[in-house]
């Protein structure tokens, strides 16, 4: 037989310090409580101090002056700043947008060789220019109508008015008008 010793606990002596485990899961559940608990008051401050901030939209004016009437010749005019084409016929001066309906390309103005007669809204039309966008083929007549290609409706055409102060054009692209609007000037 073997001679075994039984292990007795050891004993502190007296005065020594008693230390505690700081590290129990408790005490640790409640500091990540407490973090999250932080974190989340935090969160919601800066939306509070964000919402006192309002959010500012640089874009260009949706109005804006193009000049005298005088200025526009007989035909039609690209104004590639706001990608807009004004036209001049025996009516008056019109603006259609140069942004084609599709996907937002520019459309580029084509003279035909010679005028010719399209059904456009149930009237007969003589036409002597097209708009071709270049990016996926559609095409629109003298008038903004589309006829072929991917895009699903016409150009748009927008509103003119004079100025009164200084007699200058003033293009609203914010108010849309119908195909046979011009301005008499």
């Amino acid at each position: 037989m073997k001679n075994t010793k039984l292990s007795q606990p050891e004993i502190e002596p007296k005065g020594a310090p008693v230390v505690e485990n700081s590290s129990s899961r408790r005490s640790f559940l409640g500091r990540l409580g407490l973090g999250a608990l932080l974190t989340g008051l935090a969160g919601q401050l800066f939306a509070f101090l964000r919402a006192l901030m309002p959010n500012v939209l640089y874009e260009a004016p949706r109005s804006f002056k193009i000049g005298t009437p005088d200025s526009f010749a007989h035909g039609i005019t690209y104004l590639q700043d706001h990608r807009l084409f004004i036209g001049r016929d025996q009516h008056g001066l019109y603006a259609i947008s140069a942004i084609c309906t599709h996907l937002g390309c520019t459309v580029k103005p084509v003279n035909l060789n010679q005028p010719r007669a399209v059904q456009v809204a149930g009237k007969l039309v003589e036409i002597a220019q097209e708009f071709h966008c270049p990016c996926h083929g559609s095409k629109y007549y003298g008038d903004g109508t589309n006829y072929d290609g991917p895009a699903p409706r016409p150009l748009d055409w927008y509103r003119l008015e004079l100025s009164p102060d200084d007699g200058q054009i003033l293009v609203n692209t914010s108010e849309a008008v119908k195909h046979d609007f011009r301005l008499n000037a």
